[in-house]
């Protein structure tokens, strides 16, 4: 499969106005044979993500618009447009929205799909 490079999500209108924005995911990476897995989340102000982990891939998040903080293994950061965030594999983190609102755009390998196979032989 010839893979062709390409702008695949322009995000000009995150960067303006967010608020704009239903809450949730706004975007997905979703180009057939990818490595990476790439998401744009909205948050409205002071919505939360639940404490929650990545035991199995390193995940960098780009602040893109608004403020917030993040609850990650003990500590607590602040979060704003233009920073980068590096979340090791196995940290936790919960994400807050602060007044504004909070967009961002999480990067990570893309984890494989279930596969159906074989299980183990049967013992009778």
């Amino acid at each position: 499969m010839v893979r062709i490079p390409g702008v695949v999500h322009d995000i000009q209108h995150v960067l303006a106005d967010h608020t704009a924005l239903p809450p949730g995911v706004s975007w997905r990476l979703a180009e057939p044979g990818r490595q990476l897995d790439a998401n744009v989340v909205n948050l409205a102000a002071g919505h939360t993500i639940e404490t929650h982990a990545e035991p199995d891939l390193d995940v960098l998040v780009v602040i893109l618009s608004g403020t917030g903080c993040v609850e990650t293994n003990g500590t607590t950061l602040t979060l704003t447009a233009g920073e980068l965030l590096w979340l090791p594999r196995g940290s936790t983190r919960k994400v807050t929205a602060g007044a504004r609102g909070l967009a961002y755009l999480t990067v990570h390998q893309r984890r494989s799909g279930l596969q159906i196979g074989f299980g183990p032989p049967s013992s009778g």
